[in-house]
């Protein structure tokens, strides 16, 4: 009888790329759970789930991504000092104003596993503002979203 045997990735079989994903006009959650799929290698053929087999992602133009329905006066923000009384709720008008950045990282975060695997896998997530990135060494891909 044939041994049936499952194949698992190990990190030195892992090939990481560079992907460069552009966020003008893209909406919110759809760009974060595209961006979350490539970061946790999930688009790839030796996809292991308890292994970071992800790529690198840049994400420019994080100024510029969208919300649908009345979110930008309704969705908020909730930060805590770790004081007692010291919570703040920021609407998300005014986070893209201040910090792009941190609204598409909190997105992709919260779409990645809560746990060591998925805070290795948001280290490899780099996010921009403007059009410019300070990445181009690895000689990044662009990256279409769908």
């Amino acid at each position: 009888m044939l041994k049936k045997t499952t194949a698992v990735a190990t990190p030195e079989q892992i090939d990481r790329k560079w992907y460069v994903v552009d966020a003008q006009g893209q909406v919110l959650g759809r760009l974060a759970s595209q961006v979350a799929v490539l970061l946790r290698g999930k688009n790839k053929p030796c996809y292991t789930p308890n292994i970071d087999t992800g790529d690198y992602v840049i994400i420019i133009n994080a100024d510029k991504v969208v919300l649908t329905g009345n979110k930008l006066e309704q969705k908020t923000y909730f930060t805590h000092s770790g004081y007692a009384g010291h919570g703040k709720f920021q609407k998300y008008g005014d986070m893209m104003k201040t910090k792009p950045e941190f609204v598409v990282e909190k997105a992709v975060k919260g779409m990645l596993p809560h746990n060591k695997l998925g805070a290795a896998q948001f280290r490899k997530l780099h996010v921009y503002a403007g059009s410019e990135h300070e990445q181009a060494a690895q000689k990044p891909v662009k990256y279409e979203l769908v």
